[in-house]
């Protein structure tokens, strides 16, 4: 089987999906690799450590596409690189596909087999394929190292002779893999932090990183069959606002990283909250892909308002390029060698990773929330039509 990696071409990306590490144990099974020329200089992997490692240096990228057994990417495809996919092609990459119609409809009229990264069930058996958990972690830490640059405080206590300095407050809203991830860096800082989350659930994680738990009190059910978030009630959101409001009045780093059904981001703090915070506070909302948790935030935008400053990233683990693209390429490598037998890809649609990873198959689609994602978008492009 042929494997191509094409470089990354969207703006700021630096990652790339397969490291000379990862080269040499699809190699070693019997795969061939081939990589775009360049793909890895964001990461600082050049392309003698890829052909060292067995894979070729492919100097023309569309018949390279074109001949391909396997597509990795970080990024789903630009609408011409899908019309290079011969019919019956893989392609593995965060397809994000219920978000985009249009790509999966092209998937389809190529009859590709396309596997979405982003999609692949957080189960025992596929925790090494989890890409989403290796870039949140990332992002957490990553958002912690901004903060403390933009705070113009120090993260921890110090005792000088001019008197002691007492440590930065940080509050962290959700829990999950970024949440965790920041609460951890904050304290290894020096930072005295507090964490909220709607499941209370990692209650226990949380204290067991150090920080304070702080919660609303419920009986709802708070996460989904997958572990995310899910929307509760009114009373819940109201009562969660107050919360968020003190806490956040309270602290000197904010950090957001709440996603419902890890997508949607919920306004979890207002102007109002804003306004009442101390001048030279931080907020990093890591919601800023999903729009923000935070009304004044601007994805991919640094705002000041009364003092403080929303900082609005969109692509924190690419700021990180060598680490990231080592985690994701392990995580990729996992997936492949997981159903690689006998000299052949096996593609059981019955097994439960590749039930939910599967997006389209032999001009089908696999993935039933992305069918149904499918038939919402024609359905408003026909009433968009006067049909």
């Amino acid at each position: 089987m042929r494997v191509f990696v094409p470089r990354e071409t969207r703006e700021g990306e630096r990652r790339v999906a397969l490291v000379p590490e990862s080269v040499k144990k699809l190699v070693k099974a019997g795969l061939s690799v081939a990589i775009e020329r360049d793909a890895g200089a964001g990461s600082f992997l050049d392309d003698a450590a890829y052909v060292e490692a067995g894979a070729t240096v492919a100097q023309d990228p569309k018949s390279s596409l074109a001949e391909a057994d396997l597509v990795l990417r970080l990024h789903p495809p630009a609408p011409g690189e899908v019309d290079l996919l011969r019919p019956g092609a893989m392609l593995l990459a965060p397809l994000m596909p219920t978000r985009n119609p249009d790509l999966v409809r092209r998937l389809l009229e190529r009859k590709v087999t396309a596997f979405s990264a982003d999609t692949i069930p957080r189960i025992s058996r596929a925790q090494a394929m989890d890409v989403l958990s290796s870039m949140a972690s990332i992002a957490g830490y990553k958002a912690v190292v901004l903060a403390a640059d933009a705070l113009p405080r120090y993260f921890p206590m110090l005792m000088t002779a001019a008197g002691t300095v007492l440590p930065a407050r940080v509050f962290v809203i959700g829990a999950g893999v970024a949440g965790l991830q920041a609460i951890a860096t904050a304290r290894r800082l020096g930072a005295v932090v507090e964490a909220t989350d709607t499941r209370p659930a990692v209650k226990t994680e949380i204290e067991s990183l150090g920080a304070k738990y702080v919660g609303v009190d419920t009986s709802e059910e708070a996460q989904d069959a997958g572990g995310y978030a899910k929307e509760l009630s009114q009373e819940f959101y109201r009562k969660q606002a107050e919360l968020i409001g003190r806490h956040s009045a309270a602290a000197d780093v904010v950090i957001t990283t709440a996603l419902i059904g890890g997508v949607i981001a919920p306004k979890l703090i207002t102007t109002g909250m804003v306004e009442k915070m101390k001048p030279g506070s931080v907020v990093v909302d890591l919601a800023a892909p999903g729009g923000g948790n935070c009304e004044l935030t601007r994805p991919g935008e640094t705002v000041e308002h009364k003092g403080v400053r929303i900082l609005a990233p969109l692509n924190l683990p690419s700021e990180v390029a060598f680490h990231a693209s080592l985690l994701y390429s392990r995580n990729l490598t996992a997936f492949v060698l997981a159903f690689w037998k006998n000299g052949a890809f096996q593609l059981d649609l019955a097994d439960d990773i590749l039930k939910d990873a599967t997006i389209t198959h032999d001009g089908k689609v696999i993935h039933g929330p992305t069918a149904k994602a499918l038939e919402k978008s024609e359905t408003s492009e026909k009433k968009g039509d006067g049909r």
